[in-house]
């Protein structure tokens, strides 16, 4: 029976490197991290995934046989935080796919700022431009302007010329804050903005 159960579980393991491949799979059972460490490793990989339009993604925790009382402090925390970051609108749903692990879809990178936009009064305020993107270069601007002017279009703003500016400001705060990219790292933001304009309206 042991043998068996060997067999099954070398399978579908076989199937999930198959499914999903190492770029799509985050094995925290591995290096045994504490349930803090795992949660900051799981949270930056899982938006770095959301930027590169993983699409669905494994995570696995372990289920925690070594544990105090057998539950694993891992996967208790990954699972807290996958709740958060569905609120947040980095991960579209989860489910679990063995005791040990998840399977995880991501939001299109637009529901980041989507989700806090969806707690607050939708129109916007006029605003100058803040001070934080005099430093971005010029196409890291214009994509940003591009998808301001998106957004503000998808709102119902027919004159965008007032708001335009305190737009940028706020996508370019969200996608900061959301992915932690930083601002001297022109490229990542290209990717992140690049990401959003690439979803469907």
């Amino acid at each position: 029976m042991r043998n068996d159960r060997v067999g099954l579980n070398g399978l579908k393991q076989a199937f999930d490197e198959a499914r999903f491949g190492p770029q799509r799979t985050l094995n925290l059972r591995e290096s045994l991290p504490t349930a803090d460490q795992a949660t900051k490793r799981a949270e930056s990989w899982l938006r770095q995934a959301q930027v590169a339009r993983a699409g669905e993604v494994l995570v696995i925790t372990g289920r925690g046989r070594g544990s105090d009382g057998g539950v694993s402090v891992v996967r208790e925390s990954v699972n807290a935080l996958l709740h958060v970051l569905r609120r947040r609108g980095v991960v579209r749903e989860f489910r679990e796919h063995t005791a040990g692990s998840f399977v995880v879809a991501l939001a299109p990178i637009a529901e980041l700022w989507e989700a806090p936009r969806r707690r607050r009064d939708r129109r916007p305020a006029p605003a100058e431009q803040p001070p934080s993107l005099q430093g971005l270069d010029g196409e890291t601007r214009a994509m940003l302007r591009h998808l301001a002017e998106r957004a503000l279009d998808a709102l119902g703003v027919k004159d965008t010329s007032e708001f335009v500016d305190g737009e940028m400001g706020r996508q370019f705060t969200a996608i900061v804050a959301s992915i932690g990219a930083d601002r001297d790292n022109s490229a990542g933001l290209r990717d992140a903005i690049r990401a959003a304009l690439e979803q469907p309206e």
